[in-house]
């Protein structure tokens, strides 16, 4: 490279130089006094760079983490050392579990003062080295650059997620030489074996009851819209993992939704009867398979992953293809042949059918009350392809997987691997930012009390983001446990708060009201759908109300419960 283009800067503007010349044009953070030199180069490249200031660090790291799942770009958060940095431990943690692409770059102390327990040292790459991908702790200036650019590509390269940069505040102070280099592109990936992608289309050839099954590395390649040309040749339904949901559209025939403890029953059921099961960027989760001895111990199974380490780490697989997802994929399905399967596709009917008595009997046993289905056929009916959903975790989560009716990729963003109860308001400011497309939060009393500080981040840049809270008075999730395995023994999972979440949200400068039937929803729904910044819709429910069906903890599809009498829930 011409010397003529090297400049000299501090480490700190070289830092966001890099960040720059890797295409990023949106970072969400929180100052403090290790990150000040950073905070004044993003000073001075706030024409290049928009930074989002949280109301917590931890809102900061959900954000970039809503901004990755929505755009496919590597999402980027700032923090100061000590608390600043341990606050974006969680949501660095649930990046990992949902193999989301982020970049944390943390300050620290000056080199001098490491390990003598300076003002908010702390050993962040320590703390995050078993929730990240890689982390680095940046002792020369002159390394910094081609730390961050490494960075970038481990963030987003093969399996994707979160890659920690920590750097002393004597290193951002620190002259060198800046020279500019393009964006970074990804490691290069293995290739499936050739012997194992005929092995694997010998087996989906001999099948009679294929069943595909895609999950969040399916959606993140783009590989689900090519399963579902698969499903068409081979005559296969495809059901999905929580983290595969808006993969693929709602109104596919052959797609049947998500499977597992929550699933539909479709969905869970077409994958016990399937003869032949092909996983794609899904990790068998204990969520998705229940007890793993008696799951698919009938059933070949077929995976194609980028990750070595997922391939028989949870159920036992009868070939595995690592390696790039798009090229597996690609090679296995010019070698599967056309078949048809009237018996499967029959069998498969009859769990729709079964599927829908099921609904339409809850239904009707619910009329004269405001139900979690009625508000999701509301929500379905006004919202667009181009909206975007995130949630917090807990009932209101399973409901939304179950009745949320999605057109587009990319469009839903929660946490499924580590549960994170405060993610879901956080993500919605990062979704928000991406584009300024309109997102509905989907949320708990019990998780929205955890962050809902960030309403004032919402306010503040007028973000378009409605928030639709079930309030049942009680943590949900675990009361339903509590319901039907705990003999009714509500151990801590009644709230009893006076928290008055419209008043609260108009504290903040939102706007707000809360509502007690449908009709009255309906009409909220709409306002707060023209509004043009944050809206909280607080919907009473009632606390007995529970995500059917279920498979227990732990048990199998077998056990699948479907409905509860009354007097059980009592």
């Amino acid at each position: 490279m011409e010397k003529k283009k090297r400049k000299k800067m501090t480490g700190a503007q070289l830092l966001i130089e890099v960040l720059i010349e890797q295409g990023v044009t949106d970072v969400f953070g929180y100052p403090g006094g290790q990150v000040l030199h950073i905070y004044d180069a993003l000073y001075g490249a706030r024409k290049k760079i928009r930074h989002i200031l949280t109301a917590h660090e931890q809102g900061a790291s959900h954000a970039a983490d809503g901004y990755a799942r929505v755009t496919g770009k590597t999402g980027v958060v700032i923090a100061t050392s000590g608390p600043g940095a341990t606050n974006l431990v969680t949501g660095i943690a649930t990046a990992m579990l949902d193999s989301v692409p982020m970049v944390a770059i943390t300050g620290n102390v000056p080199t001098t003062l490491i390990g003598r327990d300076a003002f908010q040292e702390i050993n962040i790459t320590g703390v995050t080295m078993p929730i990240t991908k890689h982390n680095y702790f940046v002792q020369d200036v002159n390394e910094l650059a081609d730390t961050v650019r490494e960075a970038f590509m481990i963030a987003k390269s093969g399996r994707p997620g979160p890659v920690l940069i920590d750097v002393p505040k004597d290193v951002q102070c620190a002259v060198c030489y800046y020279e500019p280099a393009g964006p970074v592109g990804c490691f290069e990936e293995d290739r499936a074996d050739e012997a194992d992608i005929e092995f694997a289309a010998k087996l989906i050839n001999e099948s009679k009851r294929p069943y595909i099954y895609i999950g969040g590395g399916a959606a993140a390649s783009g590989v689900a819209r090519d399963a579902a040309e698969l499903a068409k040749k081979i005559d296969a339904y495809i059901g999905c993992s929580f983290m595969g949901l808006s993969a693929l559209p709602d109104g596919l025939d052959r797609f049947l939704g998500m499977q597992g403890m929550h699933g539909r029953y479709a969905s869970s059921m077409a994958n016990k009867e399937a003869d032949l099961i092909i996983g794609i960027g899904v990790r068998f989760s204990d969520r998705a398979t229940g007890a793993v001895g008696k799951f698919a111990n009938r059933t070949k199974i077929v995976q194609l992953d980028t990750d070595l380490s997922e391939i028989n780490k949870n159920v036992k697989v009868d070939v595995g293809l690592v390696g790039n997802l798009r090229d597996s994929f690609g090679r296995l399905f010019e070698k599967c042949a056309p078949a048809s399967h009237p018996e499967w596709r029959a069998l498969v009917s009859g769990f729709r059918e079964e599927e829908k008595r099921i609904s339409d009997k809850a239904e009707a046993a619910e009329k004269g009350r405001m139900t979690p289905k009625m508000i999701f056929d509301v929500i379905n009916r006004y919202k667009s392809a181009d909206d975007v959903i995130t949630t917090d975790v807990g009932q209101h989560q399973m409901w939304c997987a179950q009745n949320i009716r999605f057109e587009k990729p990319r469009r839903f963003a929660s946490s499924g691997g580590l549960g994170t109860m405060g993610y879901g308001l956080g993500a919605a400011i990062g979704a928000a930012a991406a584009g300024n497309e309109r997102v509905i939060l989907i949320t708990g009393d019990g998780s929205f009390a955890m962050n809902s500080n960030e309403l004032a981040t919402a306010v503040t840049y007028g973000m378009p983001i409605v928030i639709v809270l079930f309030d049942n008075g009680v943590l949900g999730m675990v009361r339903q446990m509590q319901t039907l395995f705990f003999s009714r023994r509500y151990s801590n999972t009644v709230l009893e708060r006076k928290t008055d979440f419209v008043k609260l949200a108009k504290a903040y400068g939102a706007e707000g009201e809360r509502v007690t039937d449908i009709e009255s929803f309906e009409a909220a729904f709409a306002r707060a759908m023209k509004y043009k910044g944050p809206y909280l819709i607080d919907a009473a429910i009632d606390k007995d109300e529970l995500v059917l069906p279920m498979m227990p903890p732990g048990g199998s599809v077998d056990e699948l419960i479907t409905e509860i009498k009354e007097d059980d829930k009592r």
